[in-house]
C-alpha cells in the first residue's frame, strides 16, 4: 500500500489506549498459561516424529515415499509453529524454559536456528512493515516497496512488474533458504546465545536427516523426496506468513506511531474456522498476536472480538479478510509495486491525517503528503 506522511504531533493520550486495552485483556484471563494444551503438543512432537521416521524406514526404497515427504513437510511446519509459540514466551512463565523449548523444537526437530529466527523476528515485531527496519520486507528476490523496485536492474523490469505471480512459486525455495540461513547464522561472527548447543542440534538434525534419507532411499528417489519435502515445507510456511502483512500499509523510515496503531494498521487477520486456526498455527490472528505476543495461541480466537470492538470504538482500522482474498491482495500489491504504481491501494493510514487523535508523528524533514 502507499505510504503516508504527516507532521501532526502525537497526542499525549495516544499510548494510553493500548494500556486500557491491555487491562481489559488481562482482566479477562486471556494471558494466563495453557499448560495442558502445550504439554500435549510437546509430548506429541517426539512421538509423531518417531512414528514418521519408523514409517519412512518400513516403507523403504519406493516412490510411495513422496507421500511420506508430504507428511514430513506438514509435520515439520506444525512443529515450527510450536517453536514460534515458545519463542514468544507463550508456553511457560520461565524465559529459560521457553528458550530451551525453542532450541529443542526449532533446532533439533525442524533444523531452524532459534538464535537466527529470534534476531530476525524480534526486529519485525518491533516495527512491522517499516522500511529499512523490518527484515520481512527486505528480500533479495521480491520488491515489496516502490523504492526496492526502482533499485532493481532495468533488465529485470518485466519480471519485477509481474513479480506477484512468481512470489508463491518462489516459496518452494523457502525451506532450503531457512536451513541455509540458520547454518550461516550460527557459523558467522554475529553474536548467538548458546552457539555450541545450536551447532550441535543443527548438526544432528540436518546431517542425521540426510543420512537417514540416503540410507533408506536410492539416490534418485532420495533427491526427489528431499525436493518435495523441502519445497512443501517452505511453501506451507510461506503461505502461512504471507497474508499477515504483505499488502498492508508501508511505514516510512523515521515515522513514529503509538504501539496500538503500529501493530493493528500494519497487520491483517484471516477469517476462518478452528481448522484454519490449526492449519495456520494461530497466525491468522495476526493483529491479536502482534498486540499481545505472549498470549497463548488458543486464546487468540477468544480475544479477537474484544480487540475488534475496541479498535472500532477508537476508530483504528481493523483489517480482516478471507484466506483466498488475502492471497489475491498480496499478488496484486506486489505486482503493482513492481510496475511502479504510486498508489496501489487506498491506505488506512491516510485517514490518520484527518484524525486529531491519530498518534502519528514524523520527523520535520518528512513531506506532508502521501508518497510511494
Amino acid at each position: 500500500m502507499s505510504e503516508v506522511s504527516t507532521g501532526r504531533p502525537q497526542p499525549a493520550h495516544a499510548g494510553n489506549e493500548y494500556t486500557a486495552l491491555a487491562a481489559i485483556i488481562r482482566e479477562s484471563g486471556l494471558l494466563r498459561r495453557r499448560y495442558g494444551y502445550y504439554w500435549t503438543k510437546l509430548i506429541l512432537v517426539p512421538l509423531l516424529t518417531g512414528v514418521a521416521v519408523l514409517a519412512f524406514v518400513l516403507i523403504g526404497d519406493t516412490w510411495w515415499q513422496l507421500f511420506t515427504a508430504v507428511g514430513f513437510a506438514f509435520l515439520f511446519t506444525q512443529i515450527a509453529f510450536l517453536g514460534h509459540d515458545a519463542a514468544h514466551r507463550q508456553i511457560f512463565r520461565s524465559g529459560r524454559w521457553n528458550d530451551w523449548t525453542s532450541l529443542v523444537v526449532g533446532d533439533l526437530f525442524v533444523g531452524m536456528s532459534y538464535g537466527w529466527w529470534q534476531h530476525k523476528h524480534t526486529r519485525h515485531h518491533a516495527n512491522p512493515n517499516q522500511e529499512g527496519v523490518d527484515p520481512d520486507i527486505e528480500l533479495p528476490v521480491i520488491a515489496f516497496t516502490p523504492r526496492q523496485a526502482q533499485d532493481r536492474p532495468a533488465a529485470l523490469r518485466w519480471l519485477i512488474g509481474h513479480q506477484g505471480w512468481f512470489f508463491f512459486p518462489v516459496l518452494l525455495l523457502e525451506g532450503l533458504s531457512l536451513h541455509a540461513s540458520s547454518v550461516r547464522r550460527v557459523l558467522a561472527r554475529e553474536p548467538v546465545a548458546r552457539r555450541p548447543v545450536e551447532i550441535a542440534f543443527l548438526t544432528v538434525r540436518i546431517v542425521g536427516y540426510l543420512t537417514l534419507v540416503l540410507l533408506v532411499l536410492s539416490p534418485g528417489i532420495a533427491a526427489v523426496f528431499l525436493a518435495v519435502q523441502l519445497g512443501l515445507f517452505g511453501f506451507y510456511m510461506g503461505m502461512s506468513f504471507a497474508p499477515n502483512h504483505k499488502g498492508m500499509p508501508l511505514v516510512p523510515h523515521g515515522m513514529k506511531l503509538d504501539f496500538l496503531r503500529r501493530q493493528v494498521l500494519m497487520s491483517r487477520n484471516i477469517r476462518g474456522s478452528r481448522t484454519l486456526d490449526f492449519l495456520m498455527g494461530g497466525l491468522n490472528y495476526q493483529i491479536e498476536h502482534h498486540l499481545f505476543p505472549s498470549m497463548p495461541r488458543p486464546h487468540l480466537r477468544r480475544a479477537a472480538p474484544t480487540i475488534r470492538a475496541f479498535c472500532a470504538e477508537h476508530e483504528v482500522t481493523y483489517t480482516e479478510t478471507g484466506l483466498l482474498q488475502s492471497y489475491a491482495i498480496v499478488t496484486r500489491h506486489i505486482n503493482r509495486v513492481g510496475l511502479g504504481d504510486k498508489d496501489p491501494f487506498s491506505c488506512p493510514l491516510l485517514e490518520l491525517r484527518q484524525t486529531p487523535a491519530s498518534g502519528v508523528q514524523l520527523p520535520p524533514h518528512q513531506p506532508a503528503h502521501p508518497a510511494s
